[in-house]
């Protein structure tokens, strides 16, 4: 498990670009295959789309709200990796680009904060 690296909180532009290049060639799926463990927590951070449970109840999977990722569903070339989650009993879909790893010392924070950063740049 790596130790949370506060320089990504600052700014430091030649970090930023190296680690851009490097994100810009990798294999996305293929690098999470690698390097996420499923499930983990998460919170939902943006919520420009609402993606609603399959249960079709009437509160969608929205800003606040913390629920597990079981997997990685599909590609989509709008909103990139869509992911399954599950919040007690209902299921549903929501992009990985709008979610947050609860913890720090968490595996998965990495990596997911990774693809963030780079999802937001690209």
């Amino acid at each position: 498990m790596k130790n949370y690296d506060s320089s990504w909180d600052e700014a430091n532009e030649k970090a930023w670009d190296e680690k851009y290049d490097e994100w810009s060639e990798r294999d996305w799926e293929s690098w999470f295959l690698r390097n996420l463990s499923f499930p983990f927590e998460v919170k939902r951070i943006e919520d420009d789309r609402e993606f609603i449970p399959k249960d079709n109840s009437e509160e969608p999977f929205t800003v606040g709200h913390i629920f597990k990722v079981e997997g990685i569903e599909l590609e989509d070339e709008l909103h990139g990796f869509i992911v399954r989650v599950k919040e007690g009993r209902r299921k549903g879909h929501v992009p990985l680009c709008d979610v947050e790893v609860t913890s720090k010392t968490d595996r998965n924070y990495w990596p997911v904060r990774e693809y963030i950063a780079w999802f937001a740049n690209r």
